[in-house]
């Protein structure tokens, strides 16, 4: 097959880093090629390079049989390159459709035409099964639905080569299973996809060619029938897979989080979360399982003080949180590991010292009488977070959007979890992150629940559910619609009660 894209020693430096080191990487036409490695192996600045958001420092691109040099992504667009971003490039102050049309406007006589571009938006959405709703503001959207929204903006610009990073981070088994479709139908009409993912079990599904990167440099290129997921990990991180598993329990009598017919509105003023009764108890992780947008959002914004309720109650250690703040809640011990690091959980031009504070600004070792900011004492405890948690950084005053977004992910969990707490929100805590930095954090996590800590697990991965979880819960529409042991569930079965499909009366 000939050749849709060919990188040839693609080399790029940053101060301190080299991201990527003469990398070779050949996708043939047609195909769908995955690209996995470990965080801040260079996979994404690798991407950016070839959707023109990077010029390399050295290096050949070709595609479709020409050498090419991109300026901007305008020019890899023109070429029929799009790409979906880990980290969605939308405009939060636009509506969906204004967001997907932007710099692509269909106009007639130099007028816009909404019309022509709402219908060909909602046509795109139904061919591939992205429901979404061309008028609703961006800002209001949850992460799954923000992540629809780029794939459509790709496909309506009819883009011939896709770069998907990281597509299913947000997605149950069955949504998972109709984009491969989606995928494998775009390959029968001569697509080429790159596709760069973290979850071995899907690369193996999807891909008919798969690249694998380590600390910058191309290790291996292999074809899926002749490997493992145990293989790819040795190649990725040289180790082999983790599994999530709590084993013994650990779970007590004791409350630690309790809530009480709680209800809460999004911010739109519409009931989002309705009558939520739920118990977590001292040396327990109780896993929340729901397609996104299903009020899991504004229960964890309600439990950390960012969302009022509009009745009900949430009580921590046995007292309620009545009129309590954010600031009130963090240092009474609620731990909070957001869904949207880069919304949420950094602040991307500030340095990781000052980033690792957020949350714990006012508590030790960070303050001194309670005012000063204590930076040489900052500085040290990031270090130590950095060292724990394999943090890739040549230094803790490098600015955040310095590091990939796995590493990231990696700073915000640390800080969190080296904190001192008697709860922890953690929603999604390992999306965007390798196999390797998955098996620690997973090991944090069950330290941490059988030193006695209340854990809320929310995640997109439902085998992380199942593994890690004491007790499931499944949220849908706002309300609890089943509570489930997790020895006894499959992945698949839980897809079937978040999507309402197997809520039965036995599993309420």
């Amino acid at each position: 097959m000939a050749s849709a894209v060919k990188l040839e020693g693609i080399t790029k430096r940053f101060p301190g880093v080299i991201a990527n080191d003469r990398v070779n990487l050949d996708v043939a036409a047609g195909e769908i090629h995955a690209i996995c490695g470990e965080n801040g192996a260079g996979k994404s600045t690798l991407m950016k390079i070839l959707y023109g958001m990077q010029p390399a420092d050295e290096g050949r691109m070709i595609v479709n049989g020409d050498e090419v040099k991109f300026s901007s992504p305008k020019e890899a667009i023109a070429l029929g390159i799009g790409m979906v971003h880990q980290h969605f490039m939308l405009a939060d102050n636009l509506t969906v459709l204004e967001n997907i049309i932007l710099g692509a406007e269909p106009s007639t006589a130099g007028i816009i035409n909404f019309d022509e571009a709402r219908r060909h938006i909602i046509e795109v959405g139904e061919d591939y099964g992205l429901t979404i709703h061309p008028d609703d503001l961006v800002e209001n959207l949850e992460v799954g639905e923000r992540q629809r929204v780029e794939i459509i903006k790709v496909l309506f610009r009819g883009a011939k080569i896709l770069i998907l990073d990281e597509p299913t981070a947000v997605l149950v088994p069955q949504e998972v299973e109709e984009l491969f479709r989606n995928m494998r139908e775009l390959k029968a009409e001569g697509h080429t996809i790159i596709f760069i993912d973290h979850k071995l079990d899907e690369v193996l599904e999807i891909s008919d060619t798969i690249t694998v990167i380590r600390a910058g440099r191309t290790i291996d290129t292999v074809k899926p029938e002749d490997v493992t997921a145990r293989d790819l990990a040795e190649l990725m991180v040289g180790s082999e897979l983790p599994v999530p598993e709590i084993r013994e329990s650990t779970v007590t009598d004791h409350v630690v989080i309790e809530a009480v017919n709680a209800a809460a509105d999004d911010d739109t003023g519409s009931p989002k979360l309705r009558n939520l009764t739920m118990k977590v108890h001292k040396g327990e992780i109780l896993g929340i399982a729901g397609v996104e947008g299903n009020g899991q959002a504004e229960f964890v914004e309600a439990m950390v003080g960012m969302r009022p309720l509009t009745s009900g109650s949430l009580s921590l250690e046995g007292v309620r949180m009545l009129g309590w703040g954010t600031r009130r809640r963090r240092e009474a011990g609620i731990g909070y590991i957001p869904e949207d690091r880069t919304r949420r959980g950094l602040l991307a031009g500030f340095p990781l010292w000052e980033n690792a504070m957020l949350g714990h600004q006012s508590m030790e070792p960070y303050v001194s009488n309670g005012f000063w900011i204590q930076t040489a004492a900052g500085r040290e405890h990031t270090k130590k977070v950095v060292d724990q948690f394999d943090v890739r950084t040549p230094s803790v005053d490098v600015a955040a959007h310095a590091l990939s977004g796995g590493n990231q992910q990696k700073l915000i969990v640390g800080k969190e979890m080296s904190a001192d707490l008697v709860a922890l929100i953690a929603a999604h805590p390992t999306r965007g992150i390798d196999v390797g930095a998955q098996a620690a954090v997973w090991e944090e996590l069950r330290h941490a629940r059988a030193a006695g800590l209340a854990v809320i697990l929310i995640s997109a991965d439902l085998e992380e559910l199942i593994g890690l979880s004491d007790r499931l819960l499944v949220m849908l529409r706002g309300e609890i619609v089943a509570e489930l042991d997790p020895r006894d569930v499959t992945p698949r079965d839980l897809g079937s009660y978040m999507t309402g499909a197997s809520v039965q009366q036995g599993g309420e």
